[in-house]
Formats: structure tokens, sequence, C-alpha cells
């Protein structure tokens, strides 16, 4: 269809419509063992998707959950019917499901005809080895509400096809997980899990998901959605890292390869119209060869050790903190998608070569393949000769630096000239956190929230909101913040260790069982990472830097501070200020009722960080004894308090692995105030207006 499309969008599409064919696939029942390449006797057509690296393919979760209501999604295999060659011959061959977005799919499906929760996506691995073509996926973050393409598997003549129509993209929606499609034209059964392309960029932004019950129009999902596939453990690289480095390899080696003669992506997109609003003549942004290359050395480096590495390194490179809101850069290359149109109409071609420059001299997961990070450098200094004078001079200037800051760094860890450990031993990561805020309707049941990635002590104050909600109540809470917890895990946590999440509440909510919630993985959250509660910001004692201090160091003593054998108390407030700053407060009842709630708040005002509670058991007639001894034996065995996090998220690790001598430790908190990490002041939610 050409009726509505611009001059330069009708060129974009003649020229982008081979490409994107060749890459969509029809997804359908498995082949069986004797079907020859092109048979469609499969079945019909579940639903389209398409190659975003070799031997993997993006669709929809409800593509590849057609016909299997009863059937496990991950690990199922399907057909794939695709392009494979110049001359529109297909072959066939079967996939596994990888995974699917969002994970809860596997338990809880909608109904036939009903909308599928967002994403809705789904990871197929090709289970043979076969020659293929990949789209050009995009590295931003947001859709540009440009005119796109959509493509996907039709029928119109009676034989399954690849066709694609055009339409504008009209906003999002789903908190930008989903963009909304025109009404130009149909999006036909068969078309789910096709490609969305920017015809402006010649990139792929997003996955069809669903058309309008007129039968105009639908919604697509942004491929952005891909970094929320789940996060590895500890040491190892996750699906999302590998399968973007292996999008990135395929580009960068048809781009050097002279094999063949058919064009690439980085061909046509020489050829597209150019974009409007460079003032720099072309020299403001990197030629597509340019692109390809700097994203293909970017993947050949092992990746970084978190997303606050690459916004750290976006943030040197632009002259200002990137957008707070898009999901977590996790790859190098993400991080070029925060440097399009830089402020001040400064080029970005030259803030990339900054982020090239500062990644050249990054400390990696892993050592690099040798002279990988002195390829990369090499190409920043031989691009930047096309450039202006005196960037070339500050690029080469900014590498010295970082070569030297690196070495310094290098030698700090090897144990010459250590100036202090980014990590104490044995306690918690010094860099960024998840921070979750919950406020109390009153006597209401219901709470306002609210999720944020605390920067740390490295960059004081300051806070990336992530998501926020009113009145859910307890039994809402879990889910409601599911995906706004995972966004900040990811944004928070490194390569080496896992975030602490932080949740700030006045002390009658010390007892909601955050650490008992099951988010992802099917474990609680205490076993999968560190769970703190803090007070909220506010007046801090005069002592408590302190007691912190001191109490960091140990030995550590403890106190019981609502109890005495089995029986309530309220502390007097000059027995508190009395004690030892090593003392850490213990209280074994429930945090809402008095007297514990009056021996929260005189603990804090007696500037006492670190404190020690619990959920009652449901039976009141149960001794507290077991707790406060088997406390006792852990905080003398810690020594000092700044083990205590990790020492808490293994004693529920324990517990939950049914192991009987952790069993004490059940429903145990752990206040830990540090002073280092100032919260926001944030006020409330008003609810709906």
């Amino acid at each position: 269809m050409t009726e509505g499309r611009t001059a330069g969008s009708a060129r974009a599409f003649e020229l982008l419509e081979p490409l994107v064919q060749a890459a969509t696939v029809r997804v359908h029942a498995p082949p069986g063992g004797y079907e020859a390449p092109g048979s469609y006797s499969s079945g019909p057509t579940w639903g389209s998707g398409f190659f975003i690296a070799p031997g993997w393919v993006l669709t929809c979760a409800h593509v590849v959950g057609e016909g299997g209501a009863a059937v496990r999604l991950t690990g199922r295999e399907v057909g794939i019917t695709f392009s494979s060659g110049g001359n529109g011959s297909t072959g066939t061959v079967t996939g596994r499901v990888e995974c699917v977005l969002p994970e809860r799919l596997e338990d809880r499906r909608p109904g036939r005809r009903a909308l599928w929760d967002l994403p809705d996506l789904a990871l197929i691995r090709v289970l043979a080895p076969v020659s293929h073509a990949c789209v050009w996926l995009t590295d931003r973050s947001r859709p540009r509400f440009d005119e796109v393409a959509y493509f996907g598997c039709t029928e119109d003549l009676g034989t399954p096809e690849i066709t694609g129509r055009t339409t504008r993209l009209r906003g999002t929606a789903g908190n930008g997980a989903a963009i909304r499609l025109g009404d130009d034209d149909e999006i036909e059964p068969g078309m789910s899990g096709g490609p969305v392309v920017d015809l402006a960029r010649g990139e792929v932004v997003g996955v069809v998901k669903a058309r309008r019950h007129t039968g105009a129009g639908g919604l697509a999902v942004s491929v952005a959605q891909l970094r929320t596939l789940p996060m590895p453990a500890r040491g190892r690289t996750g699906l999302y890292r590998r399968v973007m480095q292996a999008h990135d390899l395929h580009h960068y080696d048809q781009h050097l390869s002279d094999l063949n003669s058919r064009r690439t992506w980085t061909d046509v997109h020489d050829e597209l119209p150019a974009e409007d609003g460079d003032p720099y003549g072309g020299r403001g942004r990197l030629t597509p060869g340019e692109r390809t290359t700097l994203c293909g050395l970017l993947a050949e480096l092992p990746p970084p050790g978190s997303s606050e590495v690459v916004r750290a390194l976006v943030e040197a490179a632009r002259g200002e903190e990137p957008d707070p809101h898009p999901l977590a850069p996790l790859s190098w290359r993400d991080g070029l998608g925060l440097l399009h149109d830089p402020p001040g109409g400064a080029g970005e071609a030259a803030a990339m070569l900054r982020y090239a420059t500062d990644v050249s001299v990054a400390d990696y997961r892993e050592p690099p393949t040798p002279g990988a990070d002195e390829e990369l450098w090499d190409w920043v200094r031989a691009t930047a000769e096309r450039l202006w004078r005196p960037l070339r001079r500050e690029l080469g200037e900014r590498h010295e630096r970082g070569l030297a800051e690196r070495e310094r760094r290098r030698r700090a860890s090897a144990g010459q000239a250590v100036r202090g450990p980014a990590r104490p031993s044995g306690g918690l990561p010094t860099g960024a956190s998840a921070l979750l805020q919950l406020w109390a309707h009153g006597w209401e049941d219901v709470y306002d929230w609210k999720v944020s990635v605390l920067a740390g002590p490295a960059h004081p104050g300051r806070v990336r909101a992530v998501d926020s909600g009113v009145r859910a109540t307890l039994r809402e809470l879990p889910e409601a913040l599911r995906a706004p917890l995972a966004e900040a895990f990811r944004a928070s946590d490194t390569h080496e260790a896992a975030a602490v999440l932080e949740v700030a509440v006045e002390p009658e909510l010390f007892g909601v069982p955050v650490d008992e919630w099951v988010l992802v993985g099917g474990v609680p959250l205490g076993v999968q990472r560190p769970v703190v509660f803090r007070h909220p910001a506010g007046r801090r004692a005069p002592a408590a830097a302190a007691r912190w201090a001191r109490v960091q160091a140990g030995p550590l003593l403890d106190e019981r501070a609502d109890c005495v054998r089995g029986r309530p108390r309220s502390p007097a407030p000059g027995w508190l200020a009395g004690l030892p700053d090593n003392t850490v407060p213990v209280h074994c009842r429930a945090a809402a009722l008095e007297p514990t709630l009056g021996a929260l708040h005189a603990v804090r005002d007696a500037g006492y960080g670190v404190v020690v509670g619990r959920r009652p058991p449901a039976d009141p007639g149960v001794s507290c004894a077991p707790f406060h001894r088997g406390l006792r034996e852990e905080l003398a065995e810690a020594g000092r308090a700044e083990v205590l996090p990790l020492r808490f998220q293994a004693l529920r690790g324990r517990a939950y692995g049914a192991d009987p001598d952790a069993y004490w430790a059940a429903g145990a908190t752990l206040v830990w105030d540090d002073p280092a990490r100032a919260l926001p002041e944030d006020e409330p939610l008003q609810g709906d207006l």
C-alpha cells in the first residue's frame, strides 16, 4: 500500500521491504520428520516472528501459546518457516521457546480472545544451524512517532506469504511497553509477532501484538522490552546481552564481508532519505558504516558490570544525566541509544566517540580478548579524523586520562596504593540500590508506594524514580510491585552482587513481609538479595553518626528493647542513650503494636542505625527465647554490623532450604539506616484526581 505515504517513506519502504521480508518468519506447529523445505503441511499459521540474531527468533508469547492452553510455553517446540536465500525459496526448521515475558504467563494465561499481559514476548532458539537474514534492532529506549511499516504472514492469495503495510505510530500504552499503531491499514490474523520498522531510520522498534476489534490499527510491543529478559545468576552473562552481542556481530560481519553482493542493512541505511536537523552538515552523526562498526567493536568487549556503569559513561559523554525513565541500559550498545540528540545542539557523533573512548578504558566484567579495547580506541581515533581538530585532541587527552585511571584502579585492587575497598569485606556493595517507599492510609488497609533507584554515596542525593502507585492492599502489593522492582534490580545489580532492597517506611510497617514476597524465579525476595528496612528521611539524632561507625566495626552487643524474659516492656530514653555505641537493640514483638512501636521510635531517637526485629509467630504462646538465643550467637559470629545484611540473607536461605538450625530466624527483620545513603524526602501520593 503506497497511498498516504510521503515520498521519503515510500522510498524507505521500497528499500527496506526486501530486508525485512527476508528476516520475517511464519510460526506454526513443529514440522514432521519427513517434511520437505517449503512444505506447509505442518498446519495453519499461528503467527509471525523475525530473526533478531543468528539462531534467535522473536515473536509474541500468545503466538507460541496457540493451541497450547495446557502446555508449558518455555521449552515448547514450534515450527519456523523462513526465507533461505535470495531466490525466494523457503526452509522449515524446529525451534524451542527459550523464555516468555512476562514469566507469570507460564502459570496464568488469559482466556480465548483476551489480550495477553504485556510485554507478551517469546524468544525462540532455532535447533539447527541454518543460514538466514536478521533485522536491525533500534538502540533507542523509546520510539519516535513517525511513519512505520509492519510485516507478517498473510494468506491474501491463498498461500502464506510475508507482506508489509504502512502506518504511523500514534502513542504509547502500558507505561511505554506498548506502541499504538494507526488505522491506515488492517492488521490481519497471522501478522502477530511480526516486526514494526521505523522507516526514517531503518530499524525495528516493535513487535505486532494485536489489532483493534474494528480491524483497523492496533498495538505493538516495544523491542526495548527485551531488556526485561530474566537476569542471570551472578557471574554469568544474561540472555539479553548474549543475543544483542550476536545481533551486533552479525551485522558487523555482514558489513565487512565481500563474499556476496547482496545489500546489507548498513548499505540500505546509507541510502535512506537524510534526516533533518543536523546542523553540522553530516558531521553531527556517525555514518551507517561507522555506527555498525562501533556496535560490532563494542560487542567484542565483555559486557559492563552494571547498568550504573553505562549510565555514568553516558552522562560523562552527554554532559548531563540521561533520561531517567527508560528501561535500564544493560549493554554498551544500550548506552549509544541514550546519546541521540544530545543537549545544546552538540553532535551525536562527538558524544558517541567520547562514550566509545571511555568504554575503551573501562573496567570490564572479565578480561577482554587481547587487543579488543585497543582496536576500539584505534577506530575512535581514525573516525575522529573526519571531524573537528579540537575534538581529536580532546579524545586523545580523554584516552590518556582513562588509561592512567584504569591503571590506578588495577594497582589498588592488587593491594598497591590501596585507599579503601569498593566493598567492605563481607559487606554490601557501595553502589546503587533499589528503594521501595510505602505509605499507609491511616486506618485503611491500603498503601501508596514508590520504587526508585538510589545512586549511593558516590552520588549523594541522586534518585531515579521507576514507578509509583496508590491505594494497593497488602495482598495486592507484590503483584503491583513485580515489574517496578524488577526494573530497579536491573538498574542496580552488578555482575558481582545483587543490590540491596531498602524499604523506607514508618516503624509500624516494619512488619510488612517484603522478604517473603515471591516475585520472580519462585524464590522469596529475601533469599535472592539483602532486604533491609529504613526509617523515612527526616531528623537524625546527634549520636547517630558515632553509633553507626562504632557498630560497623564491632564487636556486637545485643540488648532486648521490648521484652524482659518474654514479658513486654517500654525502654526508658535515658537507659537507651546510655548503652554502648556498639549495641544492637532487639525487638521480638509485633512492630505495629505497643510497646514495640514506641520502642522503635525511642531507639531511633537515641541514634541507633542497626536494629533487629521480627514478625512474631502466629501462636502467641511460643517462647521468644530461641529467637534471642539464636540471634546472640549470630551477632557474636558476625563480629561487626557491616556483614549483617548478607548474613540475614543467608539465614533466610537456610530457613527456606529447611535447615532446622535456622528456623529461629523466621520473620527476622533488619533495620539498616546508613547515614551515607541519604533518602529522598518524598511525600505520600494523594490518589487519583
